[in-house]
């Protein structure tokens, strides 16, 4: 039986739970503006040609040096972003009970969150970050403006909506997702906040579930890297905790860790997920590269091949779909190796079609699916 198989039998059997499952997520918020370079223009709106690669994006900006240049930005889509919405939306649309608190505006909730904070009972802490997202055919340049960010933290929290409040939303969830570590300056102090003063007063939770995404912290030092990951080990002692890493990520804390720097096969890629999980001593570590993705548990590690798309409508929250397919997979039961084929549908789903899949949707996207 091939895993795309598997994973269809244990959808069938176990889909239905998803909506019994509550999810807090948190903490970040983005006004995404999604752009494509123009390389040359032949008439008017979408009538140009783009910037294909980053290289060639790249070339143009150098060849700039010592003189100047003028790059039209052509806006694609302005869309609700950031690593939390873009999760939480994701586990809507596969029918989680989702509540969201983040950066969505203040004093008012800015416009593209608007039906967004309705559907989540969503609490606003702070103005959201404006990340301007230039897509080419072989990844993306985001260029984000953050200083609101910085008033993301457990006084901001407790000061917009109480601290029972946020402490009773905690004790509902079986999912904690706390998301987008890198451009959240203060959420290091939140997590230690976390484990200090909210997680002891909850009360014991059945199969509470922590999710962590670090979201690139190639900006941040070594040193702040290896304490958030010490930090992370500490929620492990109130439930299950799995960290999720793209490849330049699960590089990135190798490299902090010690460990060995991985190559993209997938023995290689199993072997750092197994290594990470060791180090720090937590349920789950999974690792996606673009092609594939691999995790470890405690009774082993996986790997399965992602459906790849060539021609993506978009890829800009891909990872988080990838996160949310996952984590869906975790709070219903579903086998480590099903967990990754849900989550390589959910982000190969989203690509092709930039809309948030359905469980169902997987469901048939498996049965269609052809290497």
């Amino acid at each position: 039986m091939t895993p795309r198989e598997r994973t269809l039998e244990e959808l069938s059997e176990k889909a239905a739970r998803i909506s019994s499952r509550k999810a807090l997520i948190g903490f970040d918020g983005f006004v995404d503006k999604i752009v494509h370079p123009v390389k040359q223009r032949n008439g008017m709106g979408e009538d140009f040609d783009r910037i294909e690669t980053i290289a060639e994006f790249g070339a143009r900006i150098s060849a700039a040096a010592g003189q100047s240049a003028n790059i039209e930005m052509y806006q694609m889509l302005e869309k609700l972003g950031g690593n939390g919405p873009i999760m939480a939306n994701a586990m809507l649309a596969a029918n989680v009970d989702v509540r969201y608190i983040g950066a969505l505006g203040n004093p008012n909730i800015h416009a593209v969150f608007e039906e967004f904070a309705a559907k989540t009972n969503a609490v606003s802490v702070t103005n959201p970050g404006i990340t301007t997202a230039a897509e080419f055919t072989d990844g993306k340049l985001m260029f984000g403006d953050m200083a609101s960010l910085e008033e993301v933290d457990y006084a901001h929290i407790v000061a917009a909506m109480g601290e029972g409040a946020f402490l009773d939303a905690c004790a509902k969830a079986h999912l904690i997702a706390l998301v987008n570590w890198t451009m959240l300056p203060r959420l290091s102090d939140f997590f230690n906040d976390m484990v200090d003063k909210v997680l002891p007063n909850i009360g014991p939770g059945d199969n509470r579930q922590f999710f962590f995404d670090l979201a690139d912290p190639a900006k941040r030092s070594e040193g702040d890297l290896r304490s958030v990951l010490k930090t992370i080990t500490r929620f492990q002692q109130f439930g299950a905790v799995t960290l999720g890493l793209n490849y330049s990520e699960g590089r990135q804390v190798a490299k902090v860790l010690g460990l060995p720097a991985p190559t993209e096969e997938p023995d290689d890629l199993k072997a750092l997920a197994t290594r990470i999980r060791q180090a720090l001593d937590i349920s789950s570590i999974v690792v996606h590269p673009t092609h594939s993705a691999a995790c470890a548990t405690r009774d082993g590690s996986w790997w399965v091949k992602g459906p790849y798309c060539d021609k993506p409508k978009i890829t800009t929250g891909a990872g988080d779909h990838f996160n949310a397919g996952y984590m869906c997979g975790r709070l219903i039961g579903l086998s480590p190796e099903a967990c990754l084929t849900t989550a390589v549908s959910f982000s190969g789903l989203y690509v092709r079609s930039a809309k948030s899949p359905s469980l169902g949707d997987v469901n048939r996207f498996l049965g269609e699916w052809k290497d």
